[in-house]
């Protein structure tokens, strides 16, 4: 996440004229658009192009250089090469502009030098037009992380009186974070509640302003297929928590697979995921991702060398796994995976789900695309669905093995190139702007409304989750029936190790244990639990078991099942929030059902 978000907030604040050198004629291209935005915002705009020297864009004169401008400049936006930012920036001390801004893709610390030493504020690799909206708040396509929280209402076009750091903090602090990120008052109305937009469309202002819509020429609302405020808070407050740089929300934790994949992914590419995946995960992999031409090659996570091995194939386009796996709770050596992927220049993608960002930011570690199914901890009442796919902003999609999407000219845009228009931003951009509106799996803003509420509380829940588990593990340890538990939290845990590395506290509050009596003990306990739930979720405040060797894992092989840890008598238990004598007597009582001592 950018680190100098009040000094971005303070130049666009206070500056009242843009001077864009190297500005286009032509519609298509990347400059005229962000004019036209800076423009609409209240902005002054000079065009400076000697080629266009005397013509007009957007009705004002374009001018030869910065130093033939009539009127005051203060800041001076470059479309230009590197090699020619010096003199630009010579030029721009030399009439007293405030801030020299290079725009995305452009970096010249030369330049920086001189302008800094005149006392002028220099950003660099950044897009005034990406910058104002995401920091206004005005990305209606797209949860992009702002870094500033407020409980203050917005005002537009300005606050009627000024602001103490323009009426922001910032914080890092996720309880902090789970509360107010993405979601200040609302703007019109002043609720304090972000609103559940409940409807399937936007009004344009007129036609101008719907087909800069449709040309990613300008952020807002279009169709609730791409984009839902209700859902764009939600989209904030997930990245802000992993400290990405935005997040596409979706209809289910399959459907987050789904769409992070595709923008990489072609007939004949592979994935290379871990054998430990939940099952539905390996059924998607193996199975249906098939009818795309995709292939998905499953290897032992925790084996170095066999990953090393896959990954070098040409065809495979991304690595996965899952920080904390479901359903046994081992553990990924992330930062290890990651150094393995970015030596053959794909993603590391790593499902978070069980753990949260609360618990473990892989982001940190080296993961650049995180995933999340928000039906578990993150809405964790159970009462809605949904999934997230959350990019870092760490990986070079313009060079990556596989991302033609991303770099290559956009028919459907008129060719435009995401990875060049939107620079960090462009995965997460084509995945709302591409990959939503083509394939649909948008998540509804209902299901938004209420996992927003239910973020709220999850750095608590988290931790009151894991403190349950780590009484109820230790329990089963102990029992008769048990023959073995693989919560890593025990000292002799393979994973033990990495639980201290990758987590903040706990182990993980959902796990596998398994009954030595085998498969039909494995349904006859299940059965027998009355304050146990019996289904198919976790993440739940509630507590939940199932037997998954006649239920999620049912699906797969027999090998398939002793890959990812599932034996004939494997129970899985998602620990809730309940008090934890409660859940270990209801265990305890189900247990000597199956040891046949009480019905």
């Amino acid at each position: 996440m950018p680190d100098d978000n009040l000094k971005i907030v303070e130049v666009l604040s206070s500056a009242k004229s843009i001077a864009v050198v190297g500005a286009s004629d032509d519609w298509r291209r990347p400059s005229f658009y962000v004019m036209k935005y800076l423009q609409k915002q209240g902005y002054r705009i000079v065009p400076i192009n000697p080629r266009l020297e005397g013509k007009s864009i957007l009705g004002e004169t374009v001018y030869k250089n910065i130093g033939e401008v009539p009127c005051p400049i203060d800041i001076v936006d470059v479309f230009r090469p590197p090699k020619e930012c010096p003199e630009i920036a010579e030029n721009a001390v030399a009439i007293g502009v405030s801030c020299l801004w290079m725009q995305i893709g452009i970096n010249s610390e030369e330049a920086a030098s001189i302008a800094e030493a005149a006392g002028l504020i220099v950003i660099m690799n950044r897009c005034p037009k990406i910058e104002h909206s995401r920091l206004s708040g005005l990305l209606g396509n797209g949860g992009f992380v702002s870094g500033l929280l407020s409980a203050r209402r917005q005002t537009v076009p300005n606050p009627p009186r000024p602001l103490r750091n323009g009426g922001y903090i910032e914080s890092n602090n996720p309880e902090t974070l789970a509360v107010h990120a993405g979601t200040r008052p609302d703007g019109a109305t002043g609720a304090r509640i972000t609103p559940l937009y409940q409807t399937a469309s936007f009004t344009f202002d007129d036609a101008d302003h719907a087909a800069s819509l449709y040309d990613l020429q300008e952020p807002g609302n279009v169709y609730g297929r791409l984009s839902n405020p209700t859902t764009a808070a939600l989209e904030q407050k997930i990245a802000s928590l992993d400290g990405g740089l935005g997040a596409c929300c979706v209809a289910s934790g399959h459907a987050a697979q789904l769409v992070a994949l595709y923008p990489l992914m072609a007939p004949g590419r592979k994935i290379v995921a871990s054998k430990q995946l939940y099952g539905g995960s390996i059924t998607q992999f193996t199975q249906a991702f098939k009818n795309f031409g995709w292939e998905a090659e499953l290897v032992d996570i925790h084996d170095l060398d066999a990953v090393k091995k896959a990954i070098l194939k040409p065809e495979v386009a991304v690595l996965f796994s899952e920080s904390l796996s479901n359903p046994d709770g081992s553990i990924t050596d992330i930062e290890a995976l990651s150094k393995l992927a970015k030596s053959s220049q794909i993603p590391l993608f790593i499902d978070n789900t069980m753990a949260t960002s609360v618990m473990c930011k892989p982001g940190i570690f080296g993961a650049d695309v995180v995933l999340y199914s928000t039906t578990k901890f993150m809405s964790g009442h159970g009462n809605a669905l949904g999934g997230a796919v959350v990019d870092m902003g760490s990986f070079d999609w313009m060079n990556a093995r596989h991302s033609s999407l991303l770099s290559d000219a956009n028919p459907a845009y008129h060719g435009i190139r995401f990875a060049e228009t939107f620079g960090k931003l462009s995965y997460i951009t084509f995945c709302h702007a591409s990959v939503l509106r083509d394939l649909g799996p948008t998540m509804a803003p209902m299901n938004a409304f209420l996992t927003l509420t239910g973020i709220e509380t999850l750095p608590l829940r988290m931790r009151q989750h894991n403190e349950n588990a780590e009484k109820v593990a230790h329990f089963l340890r102990d029992h008769p029936a048990v023959i073995n538990v693989s919560w890593a939290g025990f000292s002799d845990s393979p994973h033990y190790d990495r639980a201290k590395k990758y987590l903040a506290f706990g182990a993980g509050s959902v796990f596998t244990f398994e009954l030595k009596d085998g498969y039909h003990a494995g349904q006859k306990l299940v059965e027998n639990c009355n304050l146990l739930s019996h289904l198919a979720n976790i993440g739940d405040t509630r507590s939940l078991i199932i037997h998954p060797a006649s239920t999620i894992h049912r699906q797969l092989t027999d090998t398939q099942r002793e890959q990812a840890g599932i034996g004939a008598g494997t129970i899985r238990v998602s620990i809730g929030i309940e008090n934890p004598n409660d859940i270990i007597a209801d265990l305890e009582g189900a247990l000597e059902v199956v040891n046949g001592n009480k019905l």
